[in-house]
């Protein structure tokens, strides 16, 4: 600080400026052999003085020293003297001589001081009173210690010894003493060497004592000790004292150093005394005296914190044209405010001049300017500066880190912004909740909602308390998971932390809105309103989607008179839309026609006009509606077009009363609904089985001059739905018949809803017409074409068409390959399926994991099982991550390969993967099991899948039967049926089979009859069990019951099964 370099704050006083030292003048002399010193001749001696060439005055003129400029001397010759000293190195080149007189010589000898500052007296003197310090206080009496030194130190010499003190106690006795001494008068000199020493020790109260000595004694104090003991109240912080005693100052026109005033500009900052710090910035403008770089640092840094930007602008500017290099903490301090006034271009006007000097910004800097660029979306600037820091080697702090990434965020770079959050969590320095909270952010963005979850649930066990916004970013997890009660938690626990902000209601009526829990929206509407939370215009729209949706007319009345008061709305359209309909006008048949006359340029918004619409219609309010109709449709072009998509998109909401309400009041004005519309609606009542509406107004609309084969298309498509594949057809072949074209969109509808209702014929029929006219396709056609003649069997007509559609000049889609792949492996090509499986990869489509699986499922069918692996690992080589279905299909290609170690370890990879086993894996796992004879792992694993809450079936235990039933083991087979009952399970027929085939093979005709008669209700019409009853009963010797059994299936035209045999599994086979 440039403050400690005031000369009255060190013991040694410091060099002056070199062009402060005046050059001796240059005489002309005989040769002489040059002398080489960096020191010029003692400045102490008084010069003679030119009368003619008088002194020129100085700018700030400073009052006469007392003591006949002794201060003045003794000054310059300590800073002679320093020279002296800091020169004697090795190589220094100090002079050979002194010129002294022989007055000067004989008292340098008697000194015996050879080159040093004081000589031995006064060494021994300084060494004397020093050594007190070990002393307690009161233990000596200075007169006695210093009897041996009365008479032999001048007072120059004595204020030497008083100047090396260190101790506040050794520097009062021995001022005391020096008082006693007959050498000693009263002068300033001595007082500010004293009023120095307790002022560094904070002996303010002695300083304050021994400055009025000073005035009584006659000394009239002069900047230097008045600078002493201002800076001596800013050294402890008396600042009450320090102004106080500077008023004083002020008053005796004493004119303070710059050094002084950095002094009390800096302790006044340190204790945020702002107001005081400009107030002393002004003074001493006002006085003229020059501030340094470190004045201007301080000045600049109150003036911003006391809020006088432009003053603090305006010093800056001062300080740069004063040729004074800013320091980095001025730069960083005007482009923190300029970011946060908004001013862009000034604050990286900054940055460019500090870098342009040189100045490496520090990490608050970047802080500032990352912050600024990620309010105004600079994003490539942000991301440029970042990468200047990493070549300045600027170490980012967490605040740097919590920016990058929000920024990342914005840019959708979200594995970049993850990055960067584990980095900062590596290097410690994840210690605030605004990062956590950035980063959960960025996942929601990325609509990862569980990694958001798992990152405030980081912080929590990190000891973060949640605050206000953490509750807020917390609540967005929960809506956006649709988690109901969470977020009612959450929204409890932020109403705790005060008032909710419209956003957090806004967040809670959206999600009970889009779960269509009108009940809880409505309830939650009251209680915000009677809380009066603050509405904005988005929690405005909300609440009257959901007033307009259930009819509260009353309520949305009363609720826009209100927000009328609020200015902020009256900007907006869509209020000012609800205002004019609803609170605007009175209601009778003259407001009304004033209403429609109003012009329709941007006085209405469409959505605006749709709600209301909506809430009229729901309030039966049919005048209204006709206003608002009229209203519409007004306008000079389009109001048709406003009306059919609010039909539309009552349509979307399932709202379809209103809209053939609309349609209803469309037709009493004398006007129609566009073609898109009447489509979208005979889609949607389609979509909602209702068939008989959507054939009126497709009567009503079909025979249309204008009609196209949209509306067409949307009837086709409703038959569909409907499942009504007939129609479908039938309307299909009077439009076609008729020279109509469908389109590719058309003929693919009805392919598609014919191969779904199983009229494989009839959509083999459009195929081959719709190739045969050559009409106009699209790749989405061809895949329709081609699926439907796989899911018919037509293997060759699906390959010729996928032939087709390459030589057409058409680019096959990921999904054509997925079903030419399926369409060779199910015709055992297996080969050929490859070959599409590498055509899919040479034309550049990026493969799926429907792909793979799709050609590793062929290939497990064959048994290839290396094939199946190295596709599988190729697979995840690609970045691809198995999911539970791609699992699912790489287990029961082993277990039915009976590879069961391979099995196993898919099962585990499984769960390690976070992929939870349902009801087919585990069916995959005990086929495994039972193909290797592990029956007790089989039946283990049966177990497991229950515990672990997936219910088995009578699949898995069937394959356990089979498995017992096989290996003959019919005791055991006997025992796991009858578990199926502990499960909850009914046995379904193949179980039914399964056990009366064992007890047929293995000859246990009593058990199979009695077994039989036990179900034979429940399977009268199964031609395997009926026939194996008449085996049964024809080996039991009971040929009347076998005959009766054989009649009945006569009858039932059951055929008998002729082959079959008691005890076949007994009998061994000889070769």
């Amino acid at each position: 600080m440039e403050c400690l370099k005031s000369p009255f704050l060190s013991s040694t006083p410091l060099l002056p400026p070199h062009s402060s030292v005046p050059n001796k003048a240059k005489k002309k002399k005989p040769l002489r052999i040059p002398i080489r010193s960096s020191v010029q001749r003692d400045p102490w001696s008084p010069t003679s003085g030119d009368p003619a060439r008088p002194k020129p005055k100085t700018r700030n003129p400073k009052t006469p020293l007392s003591d006949d400029n002794a201060r003045r001397i003794i000054k310059n010759k300590a800073a002679y003297l320093s020279v002296l000293r800091r020169n004697q190195g090795p190589q220094a080149q100090t002079p050979r001589w002194i010129k002294r007189t022989p007055e000067q010589m004989v008292q340098y000898l008697q000194d015996d001081r050879n080159g040093h500052l004081y000589g031995r007296h006064v060494v021994a003197a300084i060494k004397r009173v020093r050594s007190l310090s070990q002393r307690h206080d009161g233990d000596y009496d200075m007169r006695m210690e210093m009897a041996s030194f009365v008479g032999k130190l001048t007072f120059k010499e004595m204020c030497a010894v008083l100047k090396e003190q260190k101790g506040w106690r050794q520097v009062r006795d021995f001022f005391a003493w020096m008082k006693l001494q007959l050498s000693y008068r009263p002068s300033v000199i001595v007082y500010t060497i004293v009023l120095r020493l307790y002022g560094q020790v904070g002996k303010l109260k002695l300083a304050e004592e021994i400055f009025l000595e000073m005035l009584d004694a006659g000394c009239e104090p002069d900047e230097v000790a008045c600078g002493t003991m201002l800076c001596s109240y800013a050294r402890w912080g008396r600042h009450k004292a320090m102004l106080s005693f500077y008023s004083a100052v002020k008053e005796r026109g004493i004119y303070l150093s710059v050094a002084v005033f950095n002094f009390m500009l800096s302790s006044l900052q340190k204790k945020s005394l702002h107001s005081e710090v400009v107030q002393l910035w002004k003074d001493m403008l006002e006085k003229g005296v020059i501030p340094n770089s470190f004045t201007y640092t301080v000045a600049i840094s109150s003036l911003v914190k006391e809020g006088l930007h432009e003053d603090a602008f305006k010093t800056f500017d001062e300080m740069t044209n004063d040729e004074i290099v800013p320091e980095e903490v001025t730069y960083s301090l005007l482009i923190n405010l300029n970011a946060k006034l908004g001013k862009k271009d000034e604050a990286q006007r900054l940055y460019e001049n500090m870098r342009f000097r040189g100045i490496i910004p520090s990490n608050y800097t970047c802080a500032s300017l990352l912050s600024l660029y990620y309010k105004y979306e600079d994003y490539p600037r942000a991301l440029s500066l970042f990468s200047e820091m990493v070549r300045n080697k600027i170490s980012a702090d967490e605040v740097i880190y919590g920016l990058l990434i929000r920024i990342y965020g914005k840019l959708g770079l979200y594995e970049d912004a993850h990055k960067t959050f584990e980095e900062t969590k590596q290097q410690g320095l994840l210690t605030s909740e605004k990062t956590y909270l950035a980063m959960a952010q960025v996942h929601l963005t990325s609509g990862n909602v569980d990694k958001a979850l798992e990152i405030i649930e980081l912080m929590k066990s990190s000891n973060i308390w949640l605050s206000r916004f953490a509750y807020i970013v917390l609540l967005q997890c929960y809506v956006m998971k649709e988690d109901v009660v969470s977020a009612e938690g959450t929204f409890v626990a932020l109403s705790k932390t005060g008032q909710p902000d419209a956003g957090s209601c806004n967040d809670m009526l959206s999600l009970y809105t889009g779960l269509n829990l009108m009940n809880k929206a409505k309830e939650f509407i009251a209680r915000i309103r009677e809380d009066e939370t603050r509405f904005d215009k988005e929690l405005y729209r909300t609440v009257m989607k959901v007033y307009c949706k259930e009819g509260m007319l009353p309520e949305a009345e009363q609720l826009t008179n209100q927000m009328f008061q609020n200015e902020s709305f009256k900007n907006d359209t869509f209020f000012m839309t609800f205002y004019w309909i609803l609170c605007g006008n009175k209601g009778d048949s003259q407001s009304d026609n004033e209403l429609v006359a109003i012009e329709p340029v941007d006085k209405f918004e469409v959505t605006a006009l749709g709600l209301l619409l909506s809430l009229y219609l729901t309030n039966r309010n049919f005048s209204k509606t006709k206003i608002l109709l009229k209203l519409l449709l007004g306008y000079a072009a389009g109001g048709s077009k406003i009306v059919s998509q609010l039909i539309i998109n009552f349509s979307k909401d399932g709202e379809i009363s209103k809209a053939e309400l609309l349609n209803h009041q469309l037709i009493k004005l004398g006007c129609r609904m566009e073609e898109a519309t009447v489509a979208s609606l005979i889609s949607h009542y389609g979509k909602q089985q209702m068939l008989k509406q959507a054939e009126d107004i497709f009567a009503e609309y079909v025979n249309s001059p204008t009609s196209s084969k949209l509306l067409y298309n949307s009837m086709i498509n409703a038959y569909a739905k409907c499942g009504k594949q007939e129609k479908a057809y039938s309307l299909y072949k009077q439009v076609t018949e008729e020279g109509r074209d469908l389109g590719a969109v058309g003929i693919s509808i009805a392919v598609n809803s014919l191969t779904n209702g199983g009229k494989h014929q009839e959509a083999e029929n459009i195929v081959r017409r719709s190739l045969e006219e050559k009409l106009e396709l699209d790749t989405v056609a061809y895949n329709t074409f081609i699926k439907a003649m796989l899911e018919a069997g037509k293997l060759d007509f699906a390959s010729r068409i996928f032939e087709r559609l390459c030589s057409s000049g058409f680019a096959p889609s990921i999904e054509t390959f997925n079903t030419m792949i399926s369409v060779y492996g199910q015709d055992q090509k297996l080969d050929k399926a490859v070959e599409i499986f590498n055509k899919a990869v040479s034309f550049g489509v990026s493969l799926d994991e429907k792909t793979y699986m799709n050609l590793i499922g062929y290939y497990g069918k064959s048994g290839m099982m290396l094939e199946v692996s190295q596709l599988f690992s190729k697979m995840q080589d690609e970045g691809i991550n198995p999911g539970k279905v791609s699992y699912n299909i790489m287990i029961n290609v082993y277990a039915n390969a009976g590879v069961l170690h391979e099995t196993e370890k898919l099962f585990h990879d499984m769960q390690r993967q976070g992929c939870l086993p349902d009801s087919f894996t585990y069916l995959s796992l005990v086929q495994a099991y039972t193909r290797n004879l592990n029956y007790s792992k089989a039946e283990e694993t049966i177990h497991a899948m229950q515990s672990r809450g997936i219910p088995p079936s009578c699949v898995h235990f069937n394959i356990l039967l089979h498995a017992f039933v096989k290996a003959r083991l019919i005791d055991e087979a006997k025992r796991v049926y009858d578990m199926l009952s502990t499960f909850g399970l009914t046995p379904d027929l193949v179980c039914y089979r399964t056990m009366l085939n064992g007890y047929l093979k293995c000859g246990y005709v009593k058990e199979g009859i009695n077994f039989f008669e036990s179900i034979c209700e429940s399977t009268k019409g199964d031609r395997f069990i009926q026939s194996a009853a008449v085996h049964f009963y024809k080996s039991a010797g009971n040929e009347s019951k076998a005959k009766e059994i054989r009649s009945s299936m006569e009858n039932m035209r059951i055929p008998f099964l002729k082959k079959l045999e008691v005890g076949s599994a007994e009998r061994v086979k000889t070769p």
